[in-house]
């Protein structure tokens, strides 16, 4: 399913990260109004499928796991040196591209996998047996925390990094590449956008803010 058929301000929020480059963007804090920055918390509401941008003061009143009805979504992704996933159990999975993310939806009791493209973030659906070999190979997946939290995979051209990002990051990157893409390839801007932002995750590896809608 695409994520722009689910309810609530998923594809505003997506297009809020790539829409203004450079720039300052004057927001409101979708809780209490007050006025926030380009650089400020997210909070997700899992019930609802969607991801607000809060100031600071509810995102702190939330806490980081939340209270049943919004979630925190952390702001920092570290890279997965020792993750391993041979071609083979990649395959299993059925992404098309070599792009993806995994997240344990709470509501659905299930991990689902999203992949970035031109028309949108794509939901596609696993096998679960699948997932829990990786799973099994990997113990570190397990302490991904529902909703907010993400295992982000970059195999494109011979790439083979896998990171634990916040959700708005994965939902960031999507929105850079439907902003970019063109044609069925993409074209050369797209790509060189998507090298940008896995460079900006290697320098600023192990920590890297997810706070800010734009990319500078």
């Amino acid at each position: 399913m695409s994520i722009g058929t689910l309810p609530g301000n998923w594809v505003a929020s997506v297009w809020r990260f790539a829409r203004s480059r450079g720039s300052a963007v004057l927001e409101s804090c979708e809780l209490c109004g007050a006025p926030i920055g380009a650089s400020h918390r997210h909070l997700a509401e899992p019930g609802k499928h969607r991801l607000l941008c809060v100031c600071g003061t509810c995102a702190a009143l939330s806490g980081e796991d939340g209270n049943g009805l919004y979630r925190g979504v952390p702001e920092n992704a570290r890279r997965l040196e020792t993750f391993h996933m041979t071609d083979a159990e990649w395959d299993a999975l059925g992404i098309p591209v070599g792009l993806a993310f995994f997240i344990f939806s709470s509501s659905q009791k299930r991990i689902a996998a999203f992949y970035p493209g031109p028309a949108g973030t794509m939901e596609s659906l696993l096998d679960l047996r699948d997932w829990e070999q990786i799973a099994a190979a990997n113990p570190g997946l397990h302490s991904l925390r529902p909703d907010v939290e993400a295992l982000l995979v970059n195999r494109v051209n011979g790439a083979r990094e896998y990171y634990l990002a916040p959700v708005d990051l994965c939902y960031a990157l999507a929105g850079l590449i439907r902003k970019y893409w063109r044609g069925l390839s993409g074209g050369h801007a797209a790509w060189q956008e998507i090298g940008r932002f896995f460079s900006r995750l290697r320098e600023r590896d192990p920590r890297v803010s997810a706070g800010v809608c734009g990319h500078d």
